[in-house]
């Protein structure tokens, strides 16, 4: 589905990407993870070219995208939308209207089906009863969902996902995750930036760990737990070894 060749990212002379060779499986829940400041929402940012690359390939759904003109890139993104970490909802917009918006102005549905593809999708994240209530009035966790929500209704081939439960209570961050486990198993695949162990262990089907601008460790999830003390990149992340050997 998604598949990075080679690529490259640099950042006031400082490298972030240094030769990122990743392939997203289709249908499933990938996590990338890494320490702090180590490139994680830059990575998933080139997959739909919020961020350009400075050399390699991205390639989406079979088309390499990284060449793209802005125009495109904005089709691109109602196939693959991008869920940012602080939701971004308008707050004189109802919980639905936000999910209707990009419904509207984006893909050009009348008011009449985008609100039943809003409700649809509203629904599928557990949020019908909170359709008509405005943003901040209702907790984190209902707003992230609705974020999820808006992404849903536009029928993605892929969602990406950073930091979804970031400052989420443990209840809020778990209904976060059966959204994504539930909306991958339906069929849009999904790639998360996080750093959250319980998420993981909830959701992961593959875990990529980003270290020194590079995937250091691909695996499942269970080999992600299984091997923190076996991978040098991994005991980086777990116990911020520093000094690990490579």
């Amino acid at each position: 589905m998604i598949r990075l060749v080679g690529v490259h990212k640099r950042y006031s002379g400082r490298a972030i990407l240094a030769g990122v060779d990743l392939e997203i499986p289709s249908g499933g829940v990938t996590f990338v993870v890494g320490r702090s400041g180590a490139g994680k929402s830059v990575l998933s940012r080139c997959c739909v070219g919020l961020v350009r690359v400075d050399a390699g390939e991205v390639h989406v759904g079979g088309e390499r995208i990284d060449g793209w003109p802005e125009r495109k890139l904005n089709e691109l993104r109602r196939r693959v939308p991008y869920v940012v970490q602080g939701s971004a909802l308008l707050d004189w917009l109802d919980l639905r209207q936000n999910v209707c918006l990009p419904l509207t102005r984006a893909v050009g549905l009348g008011v009449a089906e985008a609100t039943a593809r809003a409700e649809e999708a509203l629904a599928a994240v557990g949020l019908s009863d909170l359709a008509e209530s405005a943003p901040q009035d209702v907790g984190p966790g209902a707003r992230k969902r609705a974020s999820i929500a808006r992404a849903l209704a536009l029928g993605p081939e892929a969602v990406l996902y950073d930091e979804p439960t970031t400052g989420l209570d443990p209840a809020a961050a778990r209904r976060v995750d059966e959204v994504i486990r539930l909306s991958a198993d339906r069929g849009a695949t999904a790639l998360v930036v996080s750093h959250d162990l319980a998420s993981i262990a909830r959701i992961a089907d593959h875990v990529a760990v980003l270290d020194g601008g590079v995937i250091a460790f691909w695996g499942t999830g269970q080999q992600f737990f299984a091997r923190r003390e076996e991978v040098a990149a991994l005991r980086r992340f777990f116990f911020q070894d520093a000094d690990a050997a490579s």
